[in-house]
């Protein structure tokens, strides 16, 4: 599998190593892996925009950016716990 390196936040790294902690994912990488495949998913179903394109764009008023779509992902777990 072809690696590439990324810079994150700290908040993002603690809240990487709480999700391996806890056993919803068995590695860093797994978390990384999820995120992005939603991701995906997100932009094949035209949910999520491109934000400096969307800055000037009038059609995609109203997408959704990576951001919003974690921040629902998350409230969602945490109102399962």
């Amino acid at each position: 599998m072809p690696m590439v390196t990324v810079s994150i936040s700290p908040l993002q790294a603690a809240g990487i190593r709480a999700a391996v902690d806890t056993g919803t994912y068995a590695s860093s990488s797994e978390v990384v892996r999820e995120a992005l495949r939603m991701w995906d998913a997100a932009r094949r179903r035209s949910d999520v925009c491109d934000v400096p394109q969307a800055a000037n764009d009038e059609t995609l008023k109203g997408s959704r950016c990576v951001a919003d779509m974690f921040a629902d992902y998350e409230a969602e777990q945490h109102s399962h716990n």
